[in-house]
């Protein structure tokens, strides 16, 4: 599911569909505005779960934030859960 497997295609994991949408995460943005780019412009098109678990991934990559309802590029370290 994040790698590409023999029943999973490449274009279809997690981390290139989170690759996409971090080329399409340039400036800070909402969530809806950047699944309406991605779906438009990546092909073929992830569905709307495959985008919000890739977001989930980027996120707990440390690679995605949120910060005040807008999605930004993150530092890039993922914190540590005590």
């Amino acid at each position: 599911m994040i790698l590409p497997t023999k029943h999973l295609p490449q274009e279809r994991a997690l981390l290139t569909v989170g690759g996409a949408l971090l080329a399409h995460l340039e400036l800070p943005i909402t969530v809806s505005a950047l699944w309406q780019r991605v779906s438009g412009a990546v092909s073929p098109a992830p569905t709307f779960d495959w985008f919000v678990l890739a977001l989930d991934l980027l996120h707990a990559l440390g690679a995605v934030e949120l910060r005040d309802g807008l999605l930004v590029r993150g530092t890039g370290h993922a914190e540590a859960v005590a």
